[in-house]
């Protein structure tokens, strides 16, 4: 019996992680859950799963849930704050921490895990983008185990030979006779849209993912391609490469999650219904296989596959990563920074779609060289760029 904290528990991964949990009752044990608001989405969970503790980074909202575990008469001890995240992470009952709050929230709990030594499954992919040598360093000073969860990157990770998964972080890929990481992307619900229409795309327009179900957040990342631009800044620390390393390619139908392309010509390919509880499972059983019910391929049923490079003009978010990726530390943290704030302003209707790029590439411009080597020059960089984007958004709106 392995124990498990769930940080983000009410999203996409985290559901679909408590659901892979209750098929294995006898392997897996949730000490934690965590959540920012969604009080009631939370309370049903604790009723099913019956956790130590709770947390609410809002402190109302863990008002509001303690009463209602109180009322149910249920053991589970709620904690409020978000250094109670970062305490929870760190618990020492704790074996096994899943990493799914969404953007630089994320990142001090994850880290507060790494350096107790836990095995932390990544989902947030923005602990990486905004402190890439930092956070690995410090995976391979604590004896951490770092496993990823993104499906793109979880499909490399099973492509790669078992030798060079046991660490990832620190050997060269050209030593197993590796020569490109190919990261597949859907493209989004705008890969045949005309580009004269991109500035009218409505926030609804932007979340209806053709083949995943995900948050708002992510969802319009995945239409910018931002997503994979982050993937791709991810990939390059989780791997130990150079961007020159790492290719990014058009795949909508999402069945082939990701590749890895071998110097004698072969290329290795992970497939899969585009169903997180895969890599999720995956990873938390590694390196063993266990149930999910996920419906298996059926090889008859598929459309036929089809590749593309992406289009600059489409995709222009896709681009500024790969760009901040080449310049360093500083400019990814400064991207990801701006990019959480603008993808918030569209969201609320404040901005264009359009107007996401464009913010983006500014925010990159005005930080791109500026250094971040420690997390406290990295919590400031993120700062200084949420603040300049919150200045260009008055002019824009």
């Amino acid at each position: 019996m392995r124990t498990l904290v769930i940080l983000g528990a009410t999203g996409s991964i985290g559901c679909n992680t408590l659901d892979v949990v209750a098929m294995h009752p006898d392997d897996y044990q949730v000490l934690g859950l965590t959540a920012a608001t969604q009080v009631d989405k939370l309370f049903v969970q604790i009723q099913q799963f019956k956790p130590r503790y709770a947390v609410m980074t809002d402190p109302l909202a863990a008002d509001q849930l303690r009463q209602l575990v109180k009322e149910a008469n249920l053991p589970t001890e709620v904690w409020a704050g978000a250094g109670a995240l970062c305490d929870l992470a760190a618990h020492p009952d704790v074996d096994i921490v899943m990493a799914a709050i969404v953007g630089a929230a994320g990142l001090l709990p994850t880290l507060a895990a790494v350096e107790q030594g836990k095995t932390v499954l990544l989902a947030n992919k923005e602990a990486l983008v905004m402190s890439g040598e930092l956070f690995i360093n410090k995976v391979q000073h604590y004896g951490a185990t770092l496993l990823p969860i993104d499906s793109e990157h979880n499909a490399i990770f099973q492509c790669l030979p078992a030798a060079l998964q046991q660490n990832t972080a620190t050997q060269q890929l050209s030593d197993y006779g590796i020569s490109k990481l190919l990261l597949t992307g859907s493209g989004g619900p705008f890969l045949r849209k005309d580009l004269h229409e991109f500035s009218s795309i409505t926030p609804a327009q932007a979340v209806a993912h053709p083949n995943w179900v995900m948050g708002q957040k992510i969802s319009v990342d995945s239409a910018t391609m931002m997503n994979k631009g982050l993937e791709f800044i991810e990939a390059r620390w989780l791997f130990n490469c150079a961007a020159d390393d790492i290719q990014v390619v058009i795949h909508p139908q999402s069945i082939i999650h990701s590749m890895v392309q071998y110097t004698d010509g072969s290329v290795l390919a992970q497939l899969g219904q585009p169903d997180m509880r895969t890599p999720i499972a995956h990873a938390l059983a590694y390196p063993k296989r266990i149930q999910t019910h996920v419906k298996p391929l059926n090889f008859f049923e598929l459309a036929d596959f089809s590749f593309s490079k992406p289009e600059p003009a489409r995709y222009p978010n896709l681009y500024l990563a790969i760009a901040a990726c080449s310049y360093g530390q500083g400019a990814t943290t400064a991207l990801n920074a701006a990019n959480e704030m603008t993808v918030a302003a569209f969201l609320a209707g404040q901005i264009r779609f359009t107007d996401i790029a464009q913010l983006n590439e500014k925010a990159l411009e005005r930080f791109a060289s500026i250094k971040a080597p420690d997390l406290e020059s990295i919590l400031s960089l993120d700062q200084q760029a949420r603040i300049y984007v919150h200045d260009q958004l008055k002019k824009v709106s």
